[in-house]
């Protein structure tokens, strides 16, 4: 049987995974055993490993990276049609899905978890929208998925726009202050968005949003709970929907979308379904979407769940 396999994107947490990968391989052995290594090189390219790798008999693959690598090493279990267990060495900037299995952030404990962790079957959602070059497209995911305002912190966290930190800032501190300095930067400009929402078999609602999300977990955005009552294996998506809140309001009330208290504001809305349909209300606008801390597309999109889909080695 083949070792389990690491897939190891060396770019992750702004290329600090490429230098500290010896020691990060060190932990590994040490504490959770042999195994295989696959470097990717380009985005994109976890999907096509894991899904090899799935498909010649490895049982275990563990992606190393932050939540854009763990997600591509999922998608490439998922469509490889097996039924093989996800393994996760947090090494990124944001660390929201491992934030929700309550998988430490350091990679010698982490280790010691993948050895003696319990294999948990999860959800996943799936979201059809359309490329960047206009074709129909499908993926999964993990975490969270969303329009609006989140998708252009993500940007400004990509381009590093808000990567103004010192360098001894820790890395799990530096991920969080990056996206908050980002949410803060894109409040003071960002522009409302227009959609038309229908979720299962109701009616179309139009809604004018600071951001739209769909949670299969609790966190995006370095640690913002946006979804704080998610559950992964309920069969159901989380749909919150922030409002038009002004860029004041954004400023004073950051820290209650952190840290999970804001689903009692009035701006904000939660409902719980099996397939959301999302639409821009102006044909004329494009509306980008994020996924799991990626930028794949734009509306309109179709966000399913897919129940049990997924194993994952969590905390025992």
């Amino acid at each position: 049987m083949p070792l389990p396999l690491v897939i190891v994107n060396p770019e992750s947490a702004s290329g600090t995974t490429q230098k500290s990968w010896p020691q990060i391989a060190s932990d590994l052995r040490l504490h959770f055993g042999s195994f295989s290594v696959a470097f990717t090189e380009q985005a994109g390219q976890g999907i096509e490993l894991a899904s090899d790798a799935s498909r010649a008999g490895t049982q275990l693959i563990i992606a190393c990276g932050g939540d854009g690598t763990i997600s591509e090493v999922a998608n490439g279990i998922l469509n490889s049609g097996k039924d093989v267990e996800l393994g996760i060495l947090p090494s990124g900037t944001g660390g929201d899905f491992r934030r929700t299995l309550e998988i430490p952030s350091q990679p010698r404990s982490a280790a010691r978890m993948l050895r003696e962790g319990r294999a948990r079957r999860i959800d996943v959602g799936r979201v059809s929208f359309v490329d960047h070059k206009g074709a129909d497209a499908t993926r999964y995911f993990l975490g969270v998925a969303s329009c609006g305002m989140g998708t252009e912190v993500i940007e400004r966290v990509k381009s590093g726009a808000s990567k103004w930190l010192p360098d001894n800032v820790p890395t799990w501190l530096g991920g969080r202050v990056s996206f908050g300095a980002a949410l803060l930067q894109t409040a003071a400009r960002s522009e409302r968005s227009q959609i038309v929402v229908q979720l299962d078999d109701a009616h179309e609602r139009h809604l004018s949003v600071t951001s739209f999300c769909v949670a299969n977990a609790r966190y995006f955005g370095g640690g913002m709970k946006i979804a704080p009552d998610a559950k992964l294996a309920d069969g159901k998506l989380d749909v919150v929907s922030v409002g038009d809140l002004s860029a004041l309001k954004i400023f004073t009330r950051a820290p209650r979308l952190y840290f999970g208290s804001h689903m009692s504001m009035p701006e904000v809305s939660h409902a719980l379904a099996k397939k959301v349909y999302v639409r821009s209300a102006n044909k004329s606008q494009s509306i980008a979407i994020e996924v799991d801390g990626e930028l794949p597309g734009c509306l309109p999109a179709t966000f399913q769940v897919i129940p049990q889909a997924l194993r994952v080695r969590c905390p025992a």
